[in-house]
């Protein structure tokens, strides 16, 4: 007599099956997703070398959208045009999520990659490029692929991966017969790394077609556990220069030395007046305006930080600011130098007094703290410091009234960002990516939040898809398998949230 196996069991091993082919499934889809990802990175994308290499990723990406499934087309920006998609069949009972990635890339120098050509993919089998091996390219389809594998191509992370990541989540969710509790829209910027920023007038332009209720920026690395990571807000940038006059051509050093003012020193004396000997800028009022809520949120909110690792990356036993911790850091305005310039180097140095002395900052700025104002209070320091400021190049007459003489050129953005975490999505997000999820208050570096903000007047977040040790915008970027596969997984589960609005929190 055959064994009578109870009806929830059948249902529970039914279950079982249908689990287990849906993992198989999606697995598959993405493993066959990644040979159309290489030629794609294939497809080199430097905006401020080659439009007509711009348009060819614009061409090739909606082609390959339409393919897909995909409604896609371009959007003008003069010879670099952007893309545009959207899923067919959107419902006015769903919300609608607005994804933000850029297909151009960071420029390139083949003489610092361990390939012949950044854009040609390579396999290697680990992170260190000094040991592991290189694996042929068709094994990055094997069902046995390693997680701890790399593709290395400009753009494998930054920041091409997300761009196919999100397509193979939809291909993924179809897969499984499922689609998306959201209304998809894509937009892939064309300027992002380069060539001149002309997303403001792009979202502008098109303000309507890319018109949702919340705006996902899939940009940045991850945290550097490799746990599913969401960041609400970044820290916004500006750069200024500082040009020190001295003799009105370069002097014989022997003949004018101790006599005519050296611009090196003179230059010197005020940088190091900026900083205290604890590494805080001593400019009065710079830290003074940080958003209380985002304070709050940045002293609450527990990231994961490995400290030890991190200076052992980068080479350093100290932090810039004594006993600084990453996070606090990150929470704070800089004031950083980028480049010091004057007379020569090398071993062909001349023995002169040079004509000018310039020194290159950049400034990170952090919600409540405005690049205008701190700039402000850096001219004040330099004419604290007893220097003259001019407009261009000093005239005659200053040159004969004031002994110490500069100027400042400053640009800066406005694009700062915070959203808080207990916004509705806030709450969509980390709620989709569960409890191990690393909830970072504000990245470092900076994304052009700023035309969504200003003109979809949607909420913002940021969703870092691609593995921390990257080397983004460095020689030897590169894509982790597992990393990859881990972000396909993370979207279909966000596409399958429906985002809440505020009244249906309550």
């Amino acid at each position: 007599m055959k064994p009578i196996i109870p009806l929830a069991l059948m249902c529970l091993l039914s279950m079982t099956g249908l689990h287990q082919a849906r993992a198989e499934d999606t697995d598959q889809t993405i493993r066959l997703s990644l040979p159309e990802y290489l030629d794609f990175l294939r497809l080199p994308n430097v905006t401020s070398r080659s439009s007509a290499e711009i348009r060819q990723n614009a061409d090739w990406l909606e082609k390959a959208l339409k393919a897909h499934g995909w409604t896609a087309r371009q959007l003008a920006d003069g010879e670099t045009p952007m893309v545009y998609a959207e899923l067919p069949q959107a419902s006015p009972a769903r919300k609608t999520v607005l994804f933000y990635v850029h297909m151009d890339g960071q420029p390139v120098r083949n003489a610092e990659w361990a390939q012949q050509d950044p854009f040609m993919p390579v396999l290697r089998s680990c992170a260190d490029i000094t040991s592991c091996k290189t694996l042929p390219l068709s094994d990055v389809t094997k069902p046995d692929a390693g997680a701890d594998w790399r593709i290395y191509a400009r753009s494998a992370a930054d920041d091409k991966a997300p761009i196919w990541m999100i397509m193979t989540a939809i291909d993924a969710l179809k897969a499984r017969g499922q689609s998306p509790a959201i209304n998809v829209k894509l937009i892939i910027d064309s300027h992002e790394e380069g060539g001149g920023n002309t997303l403001g007038d792009v979202v502008k332009n098109n303000r309507d077609l890319l018109k949702a209720d919340a705006v996902v920026i899939m940009d940045g690395p991850m945290h550097q556990s490799g746990r599913p990571t969401v960041v609400l807000g970044h820290r916004g940038v500006g750069v200024f220069r500082i040009t020190v006059f001295g003799p009105r051509g370069v002097a014989h050093s022997g003949h004018y030395g101790n006599y005519v003012i050296n611009p090196a020193f003179s230059l010197a004396r005020l940088i190091a007046s900026f900083k205290d000997d604890k590494g805080r800028v001593s400019i009065p009022g710079y830290y003074d305006g940080t958003d209380p809520e985002f304070l709050a949120a940045a002293r609450s909110l527990h990231v994961p930080d490995d400290e030890k690792s991190l200076k052992k990356h980068w080479g350093v036993s100290g932090t810039d600011q004594a006993d600084i911790s990453y996070r606090n850091a990150m929470s704070e305005p800089t004031l950083n130098i980028t480049g010091l310039a004057a007379g020569t180097m090398g071993q062909m140095n001349a023995t002169i007094i040079p004509a000018t002395a310039v020194a290159s900052f950049d400034i990170r700025t952090v919600p409540g703290i405005d690049f205008d104002r701190e700039i402000s209070l850096v001219k004040g320091a330099v004419t604290k410091a007893g220097f003259h400021l001019v407009k261009d190049k000093p005239t005659e007459e200053e040159r004969m009234t004031w002994p110490l003489l500069a100027s400042l050129e400053a640009h800066g953005s406005p694009d700062v960002l915070f959203t808080r975490p207990d916004s509705p999505v806030g709450h969509w997000v980390t709620g989709a990516l569960g409890k191990n999820a690393v909830i970072i208050p504000i990245m470092g570096g900076s994304v052009p939040s700023g035309p969504f903000r200003e003109e979809i007047k949607a909420p913002i977040i940021l969703l870092p898809l691609v593995n921390a040790d990257d080397n983004q915008h460095a020689p030897n970027e590169n894509m982790r398998l597992g990393t990859y596969k881990d972000g396909v997984r993370e979207l279909m589960t966000l596409l399958r949230t429906p985002l809440p609005t505020a009244s249906e929190e309550k």
